[in-house]
């Protein structure tokens, strides 16, 4: 229905900004990391999705794409509410919800409100594959890293997309694999060392 809203930021409250967009204020849900990213009274555009029930109309707003992106894959798994997916992704960047996905990393989920292990391993197991078709953007400098989904048995593969998604280009990938003995280790492992190497690099 709307692909965003642009306006004055008018009102901040727990979870929610108001937009005024030509005298009128519309009601937006989103995280905390939205928010982090406005300035009251300044100009603001978030990209939306809404929610239209019988008793409620709800329009929920991110600034990034990657983030509005993410939200509808939450909000795309049985069990997973707006209200948790908001949660989540108030706790954790689109990039670190690939991080969790990758890694298999659960705690990361449960550490949003309301987030329990069973929710949290449903989320693992149905994102695996669908992270891969996800471009995540950054909005700074206009790059984007293509997560690729991974094979059940790849941990080096895992490895080597969780680090992209934190930035590292294939080149200091490479380099800081030579010397890892990936065999002896779980995908956190390789990460770990991988990361080690390249302070070094």
């Amino acid at each position: 229905m709307f692909y965003y809203l642009q306006g004055k930021l008018a009102a901040v409250e727990l979870n929610l900004v108001v937009i005024d967009c030509g005298g009128v204020g519309f009601s937006v849900n989103t995280t905390t990391n939205t928010i982090s990213r406005l300035k009251m009274g300044e100009e603001a555009k978030v990209f939306t999705y809404c929610s239209i029930r019988e008793d409620a109309f709800d329009i929920y707003g991110f600034a990034t794409k990657a983030e509005l992106e993410a939200f509808k894959l939450l909000v795309g798994i049985n069990g997973v509410g707006p209200k948790a997916a908001l949660a989540i992704l108030s706790s954790v960047t689109p990039e670190g919800l690939n991080m969790a996905v990758v890694t298999q990393n659960e705690k990361m989920l449960t550490a949003a409100p309301g987030v329990g292990k069973k929710i949290a391993q449903r989320i693992l197991l149905e994102l695996k594959d669908k992270m891969g078709v996800i471009t995540e953007l950054d909005m700074r400098s206009g790059a984007s890293v293509t997560v690729a989904p991974a094979g059940p048995d790849s941990k080096t593969t895992e490895a080597i997309q969780a680090l992209q998604v934190l930035g590292y280009d294939q080149t200091s990938i490479n380099a800081a694999m030579k010397g890892i003995d990936v065999e002896s280790l779980d995908t956190q492992g390789i990460i770990k060392q991988a990361l080690r190497a390249m302070m070094k690099q």
